[in-house]
């Protein structure tokens, strides 16, 4: 049970850096106009790691 509960802890982590990263994503359109080619680096690397998770999430069902 306790590494159920690490995984729900990583799934919980992982979906709200991706959020996160959403958001300063928008904010990089109309805000942030200098930074937003980085931001756009971090929301790929952000769908890269949903992927995974969704990847690998199925596998341990």
């Amino acid at each position: 049970m306790k590494c159920r509960a690490f995984i729900s802890g990583v799934n919980v982590m992982i979906w709200t850096i991706a959020v996160i990263l959403f958001i300063l994503w928008l904010l990089g359109f109309g805000v942030f106009h200098v930074a937003g080619g980085l931001i756009h680096l971090l929301l790929i690397l952000a769908v890269i790691a949903i992927i995974y998770q969704l990847i690998t999430g199925r596998r341990m069902v």
